[in-house]
């Protein structure tokens, strides 16, 4: 999920429910005006303390504010959740995952010597799965720390460098998204390492081979489920991925230097894994995602985080004072929305809605 914000490393991208009668009501952001909002009158007195925050709707806990929970990291990504609330999340440049307890608040290292990890994602076994593109790599992290790479290519051709990975609770497949950002810790004589922008890739013939692939449960071999034939333009960077608990929907979006201009897009999922009826979701692009329980989707970039509900309406934003790379929901009731943003922060909000992504 790396962005614009990475320049400054020196690598590239790196309510409860109310019943208050809908309206609409005018984006405090102005470059924002593209999208639509979905907001609720004053009436409803839901305004948190941080007056920063856009949350017409009730989504934030009463008088929260965004709190520092950790800083001094290099560039934080890849915020999971386990099944007691837990946050792991990466700090990809020193090559750390990170551990927040629910219990305690502290902060502790899980594991040095990462694959580079990136996005991540917890399965049903308890088992860390995370985009290590170190190697382009696919890794599975047992609680002990010890990993097993589970896919490295795709037909034999080195991967871009994984990004972000979610899995499908009914059935525990695996989607990732593949873009291509090189950096500078890739090994010399590595074919993917190239200047900015990129030009090539192993995953396409020209341009960047940008695609989402899936990963079938028990299976070594990647399937490409997004492809030119259904109107996929490969020539970008596909980055944050979210799915609804019922394994029917897929959201995926791209990072882009505008990111209002890079989209992110909705696909229903077909029995086999494949995916079907691709159609755009919001101009809004961006880095990595989340859901909560009313199915709004939470989008990272360097506006923080801003949420919309399922038919496009701009509800929320929480602005971080420097972008935001991913977020999720955690804490013991899942209603803590965590954030990995500012970039050498881990931060986080008390929500009135719960995240979906604890198995």
């Amino acid at each position: 999920m790396k962005k614009k914000l990475l320049l400054l490393l020196g690598v590239i991208p790196f309510y409860t429910i109310n019943s208050c009668s809908k309206g609409m009501a005018e984006d405090p952001d102005p470059e924002n005006r593209n999208i639509q909002l979905e907001t609720y009158p004053a009436a409803c007195r839901c305004q948190p303390a941080d007056t920063s925050i856009f949350d017409p709707t009730c989504l934030v806990a009463s008088n929260a504010q965004l709190k520092v929970l950790g800083d001094g990291f290099s560039f934080t990504e890849g915020p999971a959740v386990d099944k007691l609330g837990n946050i792991f999340f990466t700090d990809q440049p020193n090559d750390k995952i990170h551990k927040w307890s629910a219990n305690t608040g502290a902060i502790t290292t899980f594991l040095t010597g990462t694959g580079r990890s990136n996005g991540m994602a917890f399965d049903k076994a308890g088992n860390l799965i995370t985009c290590a593109d170190m190697h382009g790599e696919l890794w599975k992290i047992a609680p002990n720390g010890s990993h097993t790479v589970l896919v490295n290519n795709y037909k034999g051709k080195l991967l871009n460098g994984p990004n972000d990975v979610w899995i499908n609770p009914k059935n525990g497949g695996l989607y990732i998204t593949d873009p291509i950002f090189p950096r500078g810790y890739w090994d010399a004589g590595d074919p993917r390492q190239q200047g900015w922008p990129p030009t090539h890739s192993e995953q396409a013939k020209t341009g960047k081979g940008g695609y989402v692939y899936y990963l079938a449960p028990g299976s070594r071999t990647l399937v490409r489920v997004t492809t030119e034939a259904m109107g996929w333009d490969a020539d970008g960077w596909p980055n944050g991925i979210v799915g609804t608990p019922d394994g029917k929907k897929l959201y995926v979006n791209k990072w882009a230097p505008d990111i209002n201009t890079a989209g992110t897009w909705v696909f229903d999922i077909k029995p086999d894994g494949r995916l079907t009826n691709m159609r755009k979701f919001i101009d809004m692009g961006g880095d990595g995602m989340s859901m909560d329980e009313r199915g709004n989707i939470y989008i990272s970039n360097s506006y923080g985080v801003t949420a919309f509900s399922p038919n496009g309406k701009k509800i929320f934003n929480v602005p971080t004072g420097g972008g935001a790379t991913n977020n999720v929901f955690g804490g013991k009731n899942e209603k803590t929305l965590f954030i990995t943003g500012p970039v050498d922060k881990l931060t986080a909000l008390k929500m009135n809605v719960a995240g979906v992504e604890k198995f």
